[in-house]
């Protein structure tokens, strides 16, 4: 026999779009223990006073699960919309091994407190130092707190932002980049950029400036900077916009991979 009833139910949940509701509110009401006969005449007297109450507490509970499972999915498509090369929890991060790194700033970062000021973050230190992992586990605190995040190196988004020139579609994409809360730049500084590309970041950092926050890991320091943009100029003009709200993450030592590398071998041995 056709339950019309329970078809109908499944089509208005589909089209409120309630896929949690649809498949656990069987589940919810299903008993989950026979009642005795003894406790079955209590029962019924009791429930013209509990009715009201357990359907309520019933839906209260498929609310929950809808709103847990909805927050669930809003984090798993903000992190693919991040392009994250891989993902990454700061939990995961071996803060003994880079001593010089404030481990508490990193993890009062992670509350992401500075993104809603629209702050700025620059890591800096040598390569192999948890640079990238630092910026991945920041990125993905932000998606969890509700932040869009676009991760991207800054090789990768200078060629499209000239790809972008060249195909006259620029102001888009700079619109695009523009309203994205937090933007993680990774590995400025490993090589050269051309006059134009320089100066296409510069603008994208001018846009972004008091209006979104910007993560940037450099394997130079400051005074290193004028070899990637080319002229002091435009390196002291970018420089003033980074730093005028900035969060700075020393992380000089030795390599955090080939620490990695050196312990797994070491295990392999013993």
């Amino acid at each position: 026999m056709i339950e019309v009833p329970k078809i109908l139910l499944a089509d208005h949940l589909k089209t409120l779009k309630l896929p949690t509701f649809l498949r656990e509110y069987e589940k919810l009401a299903r008993p989950r223990r026979r009642t005795p006969p003894i406790l079955k005449v209590a029962r019924v007297r009791a429930r013209g006073a509990t009715e009201g109450l357990d359907h309520v507490q019933f839906l209260a509970r498929l609310v929950e699960l809808e709103l847990i499972d909805r927050e669930r999915r809003m984090i798993e498509r903000r992190i693919k919309a991040a392009k994250f090369p891989a993902t990454k929890s700061l939990d995961s991060f071996d803060f003994k091994a880079i001593p010089k790194l404030n481990k508490l700033q990193v993890l009062e970062l992670a509350r992401c407190e500075w993104v809603e000021r629209r702050e700025n973050v620059i890591a800096l230190g040598p390569s192999g130092t948890g640079k990238t992992h630092i910026s991945l586990g920041l990125g993905l605190a932000a998606c969890q707190k509700g932040l869009s995040v676009a991760f991207i190196t800054a090789a990768t988004l200078v060629n499209e932002l000239m790809e972008a020139r060249d195909e006259r579609r620029l102001l888009r994409l700079q619109k695009q980049m523009a309203t994205v809360k937090l933007l993680i730049i990774d590995e400025l500084g490993f090589v050269p950029l051309s006059k134009t590309g320089a100066e296409l970041l510069f603008e994208l950092f001018s846009q972004r400036y008091e209006r979104a926050s910007t993560m940037i890991t450099s394997n130079l320091p400051f005074d290193e900077w004028t070899e990637t943009f080319g002229t002091e100029r435009l390196t002291g003009a970018l420089l003033d916009r980074l730093t005028h709200h900035v969060n700075i993450l020393e992380m000089n030592g030795d390599s955090y991979r080939l620490g990695q590398s050196r312990a797994r071998k070491a295990e392999a041995k013993t």
